[in-house]
């Protein structure tokens, strides 16, 4: 038997499933792969992206597999592609806005399953779905610095190696040694340091489509009291000037050269705007949160107000952080 929407159905060569007044079906075929690739509790059916998104915004995806290992992935990505189905590659769900209709094909979530962090000398291995905060604690618990800008920040290995994800002054780039990816035809590559292109949030993998499997990262030796203290100091940062209390994706909008997206949008007179329950922060105007029902039709008509506001005051297009994902 599968899950869907939290009950049981019993195997058929096809189910017909109605959702919203559609018509949706369930090919046996490809359920009995992916249920042979990760097991049957491995595999859910209408699966609502609100309950895996830090927005606590999606509609339903079709399908959501839980692999445990990289060799896992990949083979679910080709019946992914076998059977011509879409696929997309969460995390913790962070800098995702899923559309309220939801994401038709297959959403592959590195996290629950995938998450190992190992430590050999001043070198911290880590898989894709491990978040970040763990990390930092593990180097932390080695008496190793490099990470601490990374503590706080909301996201798993895999993305933040993918954008090239900083703050504070640090970037993924400066610790990183090397990162095992899986290409678009299904082969598991080694890319070192300088192999990654890495730039303010991308790199090559992001242009060529990798999927990241797990990354090295080279830290410094250093004293556990100096970076436990720089993590206290950054934490209390972000807690005093970030919404961390409402749902969001984060940093809504990619940082402009030479300035803010933040300090534009409190400049064109955003601060607090609203489209139904989604909101342009009051305490940071660079995010946009959910003040508890908002949709993702209100997120993206809010950002597309603010991104207009904003060039007519500032002559400044900003450029979404956030990514969009599923029929609109």
């Amino acid at each position: 038997m599968w899950q869907m929407r939290g009950e049981t159905f019993r195997k058929k060569t096809r189910r017909i499933i109605f959702y919203k007044g559609q018509v949706k079906r369930v090919e046996k075929g490809f359920l009995d792969k992916v249920c042979s690739i990760v097991g049957n509790d491995n595999v859910s059916v209408d699966e609502p992206m609100k309950k895996h998104t830090t927005f606590r915004i999606g509609g339903p995806a079709d399908y959501y597999v839980t692999p445990h290992s990289g060799e896992e992935a990949a083979q679910v990505i080709k019946a992914c592609r076998e059977w011509k189905l879409p696929f997309y590659i969460l995390g913790n769900g962070s800098n995702l806005l899923v559309s309220d209709k939801g994401f038709r094909g297959v959403i592959i979530q590195m996290f629950k399953n995938y998450s190992e962090v190992s430590v050999d000398g001043v070198c911290v291995t880590a898989r894709a779905g491990a978040l970040l905060s763990k990390i930092a604690k593990t180097a932390l618990e080695n008496n190793l610095t490099g990470l601490e800008f990374a503590a706080g920040i909301p996201g798993t290995l895999g993305g933040a190696v993918v954008m090239n994800a900083g703050a504070y002054g640090g970037e993924m780039k400066d610790v990183l040694e090397e990162v095992g990816v899986l290409s678009g035809e299904g082969e598991i590559l080694r890319l070192k340091r300088e192999e990654l292109d890495l730039g303010y949030r991308t790199s090559v993998i992001a242009r060529k489509g990798y999927i990241v499997l797990e990354a090295k990262m080279r830290l410094q030796e250093g004293k556990r009291e100096a970076i436990a203290s720089r993590m206290e100091e950054l934490k209390e940062k972000r807690v005093s000037k970030q919404p961390l209390e409402l749902p969001s994706a984060g940093s809504t909008f990619k940082r402009p050269e030479g300035n803010f997206a933040g300090k534009l949008i409190m400049e064109a007179g955003l601060r607090g705007f609203s489209v139904g329950d989604a909101q342009v922060s009051e305490k940071h105007c660079g995010f946009v949160v959910n003040k508890g029902g908002a949709t993702a039709l209100q997120v993206r008509e809010l950002m597309q107000e603010v991104i207009r506001r904003v060039e007519e005051t500032s002559g400044v297009t900003l450029e979404p952080e956030v990514k969009m994902l599923g029929e609109w």
